[in-house]
């Protein structure tokens, strides 16, 4: 079937007859998440409604996500799944291109439309085509969408995309060839999204990207203006502006280029938050050769100590990757002993798969599935050891949190340390004074692996 063919599921007079409302599934990491806030927004702005049911909706628009092979197939589940209870379909996403989107016209012939990433005009083109929007009156009262746009995460916290896209060419990624080399947004549109989201409650920026650290390389770190005065397109101008605005500002997703050690005053200083979230992937020199990651050459170990001599509280969090193709026994024990030395707050991992098109599925020695979930085992077993030891270290010391949500049992929140959805939690048991997105003085009373308990002070 051609892209955007009519099919007997729908016709032009079934369109035109439409209520103009959307069914929307978005999949993958904060990053696909924007962009489904994004496409949400213009829905709103073309007076669509957004309904959560897919009996409700005319047409289901499903964001997918293609990074690892369990990824792609909760992607092409969620696609089955709006096909068989709507019959509608407009996909979207990282599985929106090459092969990935040759499967899913495979697997579904009847799909209405397949785009890429960041692809939101042929989305919203695809969506006018098979559900017009239907004129209404203008009411001031009900039809303007906020000025923050449509979110998908609560009031109190927000993501704020930098840039697209990676000039990278790791051997176990394929996201350059989803989502196109690096791409910086200008700093004046950056700041303004963010004024915006403060002003209508954001309490915390979560700053995300595929490599953070790149922010501005390829406008060769342009100055450009906002609030009236010159601004460097660059991490360290960045944040120290977001610093201005008032709220938490988290950073995700930055490889530890000299540059970052920049930013460490404005973490002494309490202007963002002293947390970095920086994808080391592994620690045998080896293995980050095969990996061709960037970076992999400095002294990381060295990097760390001088981080913590300026910044004490500095909170590290990564995630790894074990059974790579060619990882020795060797290579792994040089992983655990790194993580001993480092001693980072928040650790995740995953075991290597391939993934079609990554130039590593053609490297040799693939490490068999036992050894891997025996090595995965091991590290989760040593990441374990560390946080709790860590965590052990914070009883008694005060902080401050800031509240998700009050339940049941009382309030639940997170730390400086704690991003949401991937990290640990506060639980202040008994305690309601409080509502999502307020700041709390606290006391750590209790700790276990990977959460604190805590009192108000």
């Amino acid at each position: 079937m051609k892209e955007n063919q009519p099919t007997d599921l729908i016709t032009s007079t079934q369109a035109a007859d439409s209520s103009g409302r959307v069914g929307f599934v978005s999949l993958g990491c904060p990053k696909a998440l924007v962009d489904s806030e994004r496409i949400l927004t213009q829905l709103r702005m073309d007076n669509y409604d957004v309904v959560n049911s897919y009996n409700d909706a005319d047409v289901v628009v499903v964001n997918t996500c293609g990074f690892i092979d369990d990824a792609k197939q909760e992607s092409l589940d969620a696609i089955r799944e709006a096909m068989n209870e709507n019959g509608k379909v407009i996909v979207t996403g990282c599985m929106g291109k090459g092969k990935d989107a040759e499967l899913i016209r495979e697997q579904n012939p009847d799909v209405l439309a397949v785009t890429g990433p960041q692809a939101y005009e042929e989305v919203m083109e695809a969506v006018h085509q098979w559900v017009p929007p239907v004129a209404k009156e203008h009411d001031p009262f009900t039809d303007l969408v906020p000025p923050q746009g449509v979110k998908l995460t609560p009031r109190h916290y927000s993501y704020l995309k930098i840039s697209e896209g990676c000039n990278h060419s790791c051997t176990f990624c394929i996201i350059p060839d989803m989502r196109g080399k690096h791409v910086s947004r200008p700093i004046g549109d950056v700041l303004d999204e963010a004024k915006r989201l403060v002003a209508a409650g954001t309490k915390e920026l979560l700053v995300i990207s595929q490599d953070t650290s790149a922010y501005g390389v390829d406008m060769k770190f342009r100055t450009g203006f906002w609030d009236g005065k010159p601004v460097k397109t660059k991490l360290y101008d960045l944040c120290n502006e977001l610093g201005n605005l008032g709220a938490w500002v988290r950073l995700h997703y930055v490889y530890p280029y000299p540059h970052v050690d920049d930013i460490m005053p404005l973490m002494a200083e309490g202007k963002i938050l002293p947390y970095l979230d920086i994808p080391f992937q592994h620690a045998s020199p080896r293995i980050l050769k095969l990996m061709k990651r960037p970076a992999h050459a400095e002294n990381t170990l060295e990097r760390i100590k001088a981080w913590r001599q300026q910044v004490p509280n500095l909170v590290l969090r990564s995630t790894f990757v074990v059974g790579f193709p060619g990882e020795t026994e060797e290579d792994f024990q040089i992983l655990l002993d790194w993580l001993d030395e480092a001693e980072l707050d928040r650790v995740g991992c995953f075991k290597y798969s391939p993934v079609d098109g990554a130039k590593a599925n053609d490297l040799p020695d693939h490490v068999p599935e036992d050894i891997q979930q025996q090595r995965w085992e091991r590290f989760m077993a040593k990441a374990q050891e560390i946080s709790a030891r860590k965590l052990q270290r914070k009883i008694g010391q005060r902080m401050t949190v800031l509240v998700d949500e009050v339940d049941d049992e009382g309030a639940v929140a997170r730390s400086p340390a704690d991003a949401p959805n991937i990290d640990g939690m506060v639980y202040l048991n008994g305690f309601f004074d409080a509502q999502p997105g307020d700041f709390v003085e606290v006391e750590i009373e209790n700790a276990d692996d990977y959460d604190l308990w805590a009192s108000p002070v």
